[in-house]
C-alpha cells in the first residue's frame, strides 16, 4: 500500500512540472518579440524541409538547429527576468548580463540561418531547375 501513494505523488509532481513549462513557455511567447520572429522562422524551414522531401538525417539536423535557437531564446529570457529581479534599477554589470544572453540568441540564429541555407539551398535550388527547365520546354 505505501507504494502507491508515493507513485500518484510522484505522477503529480512530474504533471505539475509540464504544467510550469507550458507556463514558461507561453511566458516567453508572450513577452518576447523574437520569439515570434523564431516562431515564424520555424514553422517556414518545417514547411520548406516537408515540401523539399529532404532526408530524415537533415531534418534532424533542422530540428536539433530549431532546438537550440529556442533554447538559446529561453535561456536568454530567464536571464534577463533573473537579472530584472536582482537589479531594478539600471547596472553596468545587469546590462552587460543582458547583453552577453541576446548575443547567445544572435550566435544560435545566424547559425541556424547557416545551416538552414546548407541543408535547404542544394535541394531548393534544384526545385528551381527542373521547374525552370519545364517552363523552358514550353
Amino acid at each position: 500500500m505505501k507504494g502507491k501513494p508515493q507513485k500518484l505523488e510522484f505522477l503529480r509532481s512530474r504533471i505539475n512540472s509540464f504544467k510550469n513549462a507550458l507556463i514558461g513557455w507561453w511566458h516567453v511567447i508572450r513577452t518576447q518579440k523574437n520569439a515570434w520572429i523564431h516562431a515564424v522562422a520555424t514553422i517556414l524551414t518545417l514547411l520548406f524541409a516537408l515540401w523539399l522531401q529532404i532526408p530524415l538525417r537533415d531534418l534532424a539536423v533542422l530540428i536539433l538547429t530549431i532546438a537550440i535557437v529556442w533554447t538559446a531564446e529561453f535561456l536568454n529570457t530567464a536571464l534577463e527576468v533573473v537579472v530584472d529581479l536582482a537589479s531594478p534599477s539600471l547596472h553596468p554589470l545587469a546590462k552587460v548580463g543582458k547583453d552577453v544572453g541576446a548575443a547567445s540568441v544572435l550566435i544560435a540564429a545566424v547559425s541556424a540561418v547557416v545551416i538552414g541555407f546548407l541543408v535547404l539551398g542544394p535541394p531548393l535550388l534544384l526545385k528551381i531547375k527542373a521547374f525552370l527547365l519545364t517552363i523552358a520546354e514550353f
